[in-house]
């Protein structure tokens, strides 16, 4: 039996890929040490470049059919309008069902802005002197009756029959479809100085920022000038009481997203801005594609959202020539049918195990073949040297 291993393992040696030399027989050279050192760095900054891949989660990409109902769409918006206050603007949501949100108001918020573009401190200060205008209004408002039922000047309707100030005239006015052209002689904007403050607020901006709610159909929303209404089933921004021949719609969006955030969303709306050139007003319309998209992280947690792509359309208003239209930012929006299903997934370790063995097996190969090409060739010269066939 022992004779019979002694050959077993005999036959077994004869299957060795890696025949070893005497340690006698070994040639260390500068060369051989040098191409080490580097092997090693390479090997060394591969495998942490593998690493660091394995380490981040691969997502995949899937398309199917959007099958919800019956859901509502979060729109969130950072818009900045340098040259237009915020008493001009108004924003407004229509869609292909019919429904219609007038001058939206609700989780929007509008901060006012110097021409310099800085935030106007809107925040109440105590002042003293009795010529203070908003004292004076102050006293003046506690001096009427709470019960008091001020007259809407013809625009009384079921739901409102007194208009106590003068932003609920205007509203009653909106509701009639008519157009506010002019304060004088409503006692209520008088008393208040409207025409005064729109007077003074005339160089300011506006930063309208917050979230709207839509159905998730195609529709439109719109950032325009003046209070719009309805009449005889045509969508009407009364421009009359600002006394303007034009408006200069300059933006600067600084976030436009349709939903909630996921890692490497990218909304191409951000950052961008658009300068109204030349005197006459001009009506953007931006055409959006929007994608319903769902997010799926490694931890199962599941992210219901959308993204978008566009395309600008920009055309100015030339009154003068006879050309009609809106000023304005329009954001006219479709839905897909088709839902892009991203799912995030670990990184294979045997994938991994596999690429480290390439990297250290590929690189100790064309090293060896690399210090073998040296060594050889020194010894070629340094032979040819010795002989005296040099140059």
């Amino acid at each position: 039996p022992v004779f019979v291993m002694a050959d077993l393992v005999n036959r077994l040696r004869s299957f060795d890929a890696y025949p070893k030399t005497l340690e006698d027989f070994r040639i260390k050279t500068f060369s051989g040490a040098a191409v080490s050192i580097v092997a090693a760095v390479i090997m060394l900054l591969l495998f942490a470049s593998e690493l660091s891949y394995f380490l981040t989660t691969e997502v995949t990409p899937e398309l199917f059919v959007d099958t919800s109902r019956n859901e509502k769409m979060r729109i969130n918006l950072d818009i900045v309008f340098p040259e237009m206050p915020c008493a001009y603007l108004s924003i407004d949501v229509m869609d292909i069902s019919g429904e219609q949100q007038l001058d939206v108001e609700h989780n929007l918020y509008k901060t006012r802005l110097d021409p310099q573009g800085n935030e106007i401190d809107q925040t109440p200060h105590e002042t003293l002197g009795e010529d203070n205008a908003t004292v004076a209004l102050a006293a003046e408002l506690a001096k009427l009756d709470p019960k008091r039922c001020e007259s809407c000047y013809g625009a009384e309707n079921a739901e409102q029959k007194c208009c106590n100030t003068c932003a609920e005239v205007r509203e009653a006015y909106r509701i009639k479809g008519w157009a506010f052209n002019n304060a004088d002689g409503i006692v209520q904007c008088e008393r208040e100085g409207w025409s005064d403050k729109m007077k003074e607020m005339s160089d300011e901006g506006c930063n309208m920022h917050g979230f709207l709610l839509v159905n998730k159909v195609a529709g439109n929303f719109h950032f325009a000038p003046g209070k719009s209404f309805q009449q005889h089933n045509v969508h009407i921004h009364d421009l009359q009481p600002f006394g303007r021949k034009s408006f200069n719609m300059t933006h600067y969006v600084k976030r436009l997203s349709f939903g909630n955030e996921y890692p490497g969303l990218v909304n191409p709306l951000d950052g961008h801005s658009e300068i109204n050139v030349g005197e006459a007003s001009t009506m953007y319309q931006y055409f959006v594609k929007i994608v319903p998209t769902r997010y799926r992280k490694l931890g199962g947690h599941v992210i219901n959202t959308n993204q978008y792509s566009l395309t600008l359309h920009k055309r100015q208003i030339r009154q003068q020539l006879g050309e009609s239209g809106l000023p304005g930012a329009f954001f006219m929006f479709e839905i897909s049918p088709i839902l892009v299903q991203l799912t995030e997934s670990s990184r294979s370790f045997m994938h991994f195990l596999t690429s480290v063995c390439a990297i250290v097996g590929g690189v100790f190969t064309v090293a060896g073949m690399v210090d073998g090409m040296i060594y050889h060739s020194l010894r070629s010269w340094q032979k040819k040297n010795e002989l005296g066939k040099l140059g």
